[in-house]
């Protein structure tokens, strides 16, 4: 029975560090990387970091059939219309898993079939995700108005904590 419990508070502890690591402000800020080797951009010509400056940006890696990507999306799409006219852009940078995802046609139907009118980048030789390290779909990374990567969230959930960073982005001095 002391075993189980042990090994109970072992798992506990380590489920308690691996979310706390998935979701939050970076105690050091970084530039964040350029869009780089990007195929396509859909809904927009193409953007750059130093366009954006001065805006709060939001860089969601994702791909159109990771179901976890797709539970994200309405709450992506939510926080674009409350927020965009606020100083916020939304880049949905589309990595693909699988072959068949690299094809335009296909991302475009997906654009299409979830309704988003925010730009979207599309990076087949996942030349964006290395430049920022990814490793997730889907992964959010916060961009402050000075262009540093000031919050990550990895996965789904703790919407309430992003749309509040997000909130205490756009409410800060350029």
């Amino acid at each position: 029975m002391l075993s189980r419990l042990k090994t109970f508070a072992a798992l506990t502890v380590l489920a308690a560090a691996t979310s706390t690591a998935s979701a939050g402000t970076l105690g050091k800020s970084v530039a964040a990387p350029e869009f780089t080797g990007i195929d396509k951009w859909l809904n927009s010509e193409p953007l750059t970091m130093q366009q954006l400056r001065g805006k709060v940006v939001l860089v969601d890696f994702w791909t159109y059939t990771c179901i976890n990507c797709i539970n994200t999306l309405p709450y992506v799409k939510s926080w674009y219309q409350k927020y965009k006219d606020q100083g916020l852009v939304v880049i949905g940078v589309h990595t693909p898993e699988y072959p068949f995802e690299r094809n335009t046609d296909n991302v475009k139907t997906a654009i299409k079939r979830f309704g988003l009118t925010y730009p979207v980048a599309q990076d087949n030789q996942y030349a964006t995700w290395t430049s920022y390290n990814n490793q997730y779909w889907p992964a959010f990374y916060l961009i402050d108005k000075k262009g540093q990567v000031v919050y990550t969230h990895f996965g789904e959930g703790q919407y309430a904590q992003t749309e509040a960073a997000i909130k205490n982005l756009l409410a800060q001095p350029q």
